[in-house]
């Protein structure tokens, strides 16, 4: 407990130090602007470039990264004053919502935009440049207060305090709601204050999280059990991140057994290629303990033929170098032979409560030597 209570300390600190750096960095960037201007030089920014030939594999770091290409966004240039002036506009907004720790999502951004007379064709323009503001800055949006829908979900004995304007200092339990609690803003940012669980069950689906709390996995194996609700949201993967590095708590990844649900468990672990301009979303050291192609065959699972799409996307997994060993390429391997896929679900030919008594113990110790 007094572990805990030191790193309490410790992340409230550094949750204050993010805010000011945040704002330091956008000052800094605005000031040069000026600078520029008084110079007598048009202001440009210098963008990362996020082409897929700068996106590069980090095995110290065990993630993906953007290589040291650029591009300027020049507002010398006619073809670029307008994304100029939106990333501009952005950056002003970006540094309100933090100043008044206001919250938006990336929706609300591109209608906001419309009351400043800045205009984007639509809502994927506006992502677009709030990624470009990402790569400048190199924070994430969601320290900027810009956050995505909600469709993730956590339950368990874990304590935290809310640190958002009005709610600071209110304390739940997130084992107080059957349903499960959304993984939005204010949990994301809360303190973790303490719990009694020694792991953390990331699921795929909605309906396996559901089954995991009617049958009390949380106090049966200790643990904290997240939805991911398919492909893990930066908010979710920020939270494990957290659960991990601020409670010591082994991650644990059960997905589909297909090709989309490995590279699901790979995300959690090492990132993706769209976010490879970030740093603080991953978990190296994630488990992905099933459901594997080899299980497929080991419990005689019912099956799904795999699509064109799904041995395409074996092919190309191939080829990346999170996939050339271990069971990553294994499992690879073997979808590519057995040309079947199965779901969390398919359990259920054995009983209802076969994926929580039957198949997860011995899964949950065999990730101790993984």
């Amino acid at each position: 407990m007094q572990r805990r209570q030191r790193l309490k300390q410790s992340e409230k600190k550094k949750y204050q130090d993010k805010q000011v750096d945040v704002l330091e960095v956008l000052r800094e960037h605005g000031a040069k602007i000026y600078r520029d201007l008084e110079d007598g030089q048009f202001p440009k920014f210098s963008i990362p470039s996020r082409s897929v030939s700068n996106i590069v594999y980090d095995k110290r770091l065990r993630q993906y990264i953007l290589g040291s290409a650029a591009t300027q966004r020049n507002s010398r240039n006619s073809s670029q004053l307008r994304s100029f002036t939106q990333l501009i506009w952005l950056a002003f907004f970006a540094n309100r919502l933090t100043q008044e720790k206001k919250s938006s999502t990336l929706r609300d951004v591109y209608y906001s935009s419309q009351a400043f007379a800045v205009e984007f064709d639509d809502q994927s323009e506006s992502d677009n440049i709030i990624v470009d503001l990402e790569a400048v800055t190199s924070k994430p949006r969601e320290d900027f207060h810009i956050f995505p829908e909600e469709r993730s979900s956590i339950f368990g004995d874990l304590d935290i305090e809310y640190t958002i304007p009005g709610y600071e200092g209110k304390k739940m339990n997130l084992s107080n709601h059957p349903d499960g609690y959304s993984i939005g803003p204010s949990l994301t940012t809360a303190e973790l204050v303490d719990t009694s669980a020694e792991i953390v069950i990331a699921i795929e689906k909605g309906g396996l999280f559901t089954r995991f709390v009617e049958e009390q996995v949380d106090k049966k194996f200790k643990s904290i059990i997240i939805n991911t609700g398919g492909q893990a949201p930066r908010s979710t993967r920020t939270l494990l991140k957290r659960l991990h590095d601020e409670l010591s708590l082994p991650i644990i990844v059960l997905t589909d057994g297909d090709v989309y649900g490995e590279h699901i468990a790979m995300v959690i672990k090492s990132g993706s290629a769209n976010a490879a301009h970030l740093r603080e979303l991953t978990v190296p050291d994630a488990k992905w303990v099933g459901v594997w192609a080899t299980d497929i065959e080991k419990y005689n699972l019912p099956t799904i033929p795999m699509t064109e799409s799904d041995i395409k996307r074996c092919h190309d997994l191939k080829k990346d170098p999170r996939y050339e060993s271990g069971i990553w390429k294994k499992e690879l391997e073997v979808f590519l032979r057995i040309k079947r896929k199965a779901e969390l679900e398919a359990f259920s030919k054995y009983g209802l409560t076969n994926i929580t008594d039957k198949y997860l113990p011995p899964k949950l110790e065999l990730a101790k030597s993984l």
